[in-house]
């Protein structure tokens, strides 16, 4: 069994996106054995379809700039390179994120380029069980999350290798009590 942990980063605006969608534009993830071994990683930008221009807010936040996704494939390519690395078809694998935008963003884009997305079950809802499991109502960010459990915030906030190699050190530190 792996815990693919993985995080999204997406075009993003100040207000409503223009024509309604907001696409994923990198994909960070990090593969953990069932004892908390991390296996290896996975990274990569995508070319956005409906908006492809990035706004200035979201160059911004993510620190992803217009070069780096001109320069990378279309969704249906970097998923299929996401679940040849995930090797869907020939181990067991639960995704991991934090919360439930990474998994509704992946469904929505699925959707959008007609690609199949039974793969993107099972699921765990990190954010959810975490708090859950400790009897917070209050839920907390991703970086003061990983601050309260003692760990350093390591790499960039908002970019989704940085936030999956961080929820990782989350996802290990507690790997005997995910619910999936």
């Amino acid at each position: 069994m792996h815990f693919i942990v993985y995080d999204l980063e997406a075009t993003c605006w100040r207000g409503r996106p223009p024509h309604g969608h907001n696409e994923v534009i990198e994909i960070g993830a990090v593969k953990v054995n069932r004892y908390g071994e991390v296996l290896g990683s996975f990274e990569r930008f995508i070319k956005p379809k409906v908006n492809p221009i990035l706004s200035s807010f979201c160059k911004q936040l993510t620190s992803i700039s217009q070069e780096q996704v001109d320069g990378a494939r279309h969704f249906p390519q970097v998923a299929e390179e996401f679940k040849e690395w995930i090797d869907i078809y020939d181990s067991e694998y639960v995704l991991s994120s934090w919360g439930g935008f990474d998994k509704n963003l992946l469904a929505n884009d699925c959707d959008l380029h007609r690609v199949e997305k039974e793969w993107l079950d099972p699921h765990i809802n990190i954010k959810k069980q975490y708090h859950d499991n400790k009897g917070i109502d209050i839920h907390s960010g991703l970086k003061a999350t990983v601050k309260k459990e003692g760990f350093e915030f390591t790499g960039i906030h908002h970019r989704a290798i940085s936030d999956a190699e961080n929820l990782a050190k989350i996802v290990i530190k507690y790997i005997d009590e995910w619910l999936y």
